[in-house]
């Protein structure tokens, strides 16, 4: 009987655990959701395709909070004026839904975006739909897609996310460069370091 209990109970267990697991959007993969509408902190309507330059697209996954994200900032903005000097465009989407009446509203979100200068779009993934669809799990994670709209590094910004200062590989500036130059992309993937996306 004990034994019967304790499988159910692993069982009811795994399958929860599996509900959380969300597949990442593979290398190669068209940009999901391209077309869907997302609110700026300065209340216009941006979607990715809308921010799509004219060698690419740089989608970022943040938010206000994650001492990784805090952490970045200097790297980001760095990657961020890096992708746009070649042509890359850029967007930056807050997905933490969970937290929306608080440290991840309109308002704060507007705040901290002014606080770090931030020139690209600052958006509000309504209800994680675009984690969803990217499989996003943490902030920050980026997702690289080359002019003809396909997925070509995903993952992390560098090989030091807790200690920018030391890292020695920035895996998202040596992807854009290979990418730009059609070399191998290599690493294409990373696993992303920081908080998890707050989902609802």
């Amino acid at each position: 009987m004990k034994t019967w209990i304790l499988a159910a109970a692993f069982s009811v267990l795994t399958v929860s655990l599996s509900a959380q697991v969300r597949e990442s959007l593979a290398i190669g993969k068209s940009i999901p959701m391209e077309d869907w509408k997302m609110e700026s902190v300065e209340g216009e309507k941006r979607s990715l395709i809308d921010q799509m330059g004219k060698n690419g697209l740089l989608v970022i996954f943040s938010c206000n909070t994650c001492p990784y994200v805090v952490k970045a900032q200097e790297r980001t903005r760095e990657l961020v004026d890096y992708a746009q000097e070649r042509e890359i465009g850029v967007i930056i989407l807050n997905s933490n839904q969970a937290q929306r009446d608080g440290v991840d509203s309109k308002e704060a979100m507007a705040e901290y975006a002014g606080q770090n200068g931030y020139t690209v779009p600052y958006v509000i993934d309504e209800d994680s739909r675009l984690a969803d669809a990217f499989g996003a799990t943490r902030t920050p994670e980026v997702f690289l897609f080359n002019a003809e709209k396909q997925l070509v590094y995903k993952g992390a910004m560098e090989d030091q996310p807790a200690n920018p200062q030391a890292s020695e590989q920035i895996f998202l500036r040596m992807a854009m460069d290979n990418m730009l130059e059609e070399r191998p992309i290599e690493p294409e993937h990373t696993v992303s370091v920081g908080c998890t996306i707050k989902r609802k």
